[in-house]
């Protein structure tokens, strides 16, 4: 796992797992730049240019993904790492890790936030049982109904979406105008930056509020009661 923000790297990074990710000769990575910034953040004096770096994530094919995974068997250790958050919680990950089960190896979690985690954490909704849905329909009827069924589903289990960051507003809207008045939404946008922002309030209050600080910037929305 790899930090949420840009913010304080060094800090956000479990100290247990800094040795492991050194003593790594694979890394299996989702974009080569970003990657390699975090490393050198978290070690000055990690040699990138003895590791070998295999990128992953949504534009990969099947194909290539069976080529990545032909590559890291050939190494005894091997990091798999997500561009923010946990791999493959909403992450492309998941694609390796099943090839890795299926071929008997050994698949070993380490410590690291999840903002999907976090924001079921800070939001004061059911964290007994919880859903996470990823993103809703493009088809604007096709979302509204299914706006309609997460809030059903919300009387027993939270239910936690996300949006491309540019469409966090729209998406707001479309939840105040779909949702019942007393069914609360939570907002946490930008965890664990200086600029982080939690807020659960029902559909009411939130139309009395101005707009929230979501605009543009990594945000996971909550239905709840």
């Amino acid at each position: 796992p790899t930090p949420l923000c840009n913010e304080h790297i060094l800090a956000m990074t479990a100290p247990y797992n800094i040795p492991i990710i050194n003593s790594c000769t694979c890394l299996v990575v989702e974009e080569l730049k970003t990657a390699r910034r975090y490393l050198k953040a978290i070690d000055k004096n990690f040699n990138i240019d003895e590791k070998i770096f295999l990128e992953l994530n949504e534009h990969t094919t099947e194909t290539e993904t069976a080529q990545v995974f032909r590559t890291l068997q050939q190494h005894k250790k091997v990091i798999l790492m997500s561009e923010t958050g946990c791999p493959s919680v909403a992450d492309p990950g998941a694609t390796i890790v099943k090839l890795a089960h299926t071929h008997n190896i050994k698949v070993v979690p380490l410590t690291g936030p999840s903002s999907i985690i976090m924001a079921v954490m800070s939001s004061g909704l059911n964290g007994q049982s919880f859903a996470f849905n990823g993103y809703l329909p493009k088809e604007k009827t096709q979302r509204a109904q299914k706006i309609k069924n997460l809030e059903r589903l919300a009387l027993q289990q939270s239910q936690w979406i996300i949006e491309t960051p540019y469409r966090n507003i729209q998406l707001l809207e479309e939840l105040l105008s779909t949702l019942g008045s007393n069914t609360k939404i939570c907002l946490a946008a930008n965890i664990n930056s200086n600029a982080e922002f939690i807020k659960t309030k029902t559909v009411a209050e939130w139309k009395t509020q101005n707009a929230p600080p979501i605009h543009k910037v990594p945000c996971v929305f909550g239905i709840g009661v």
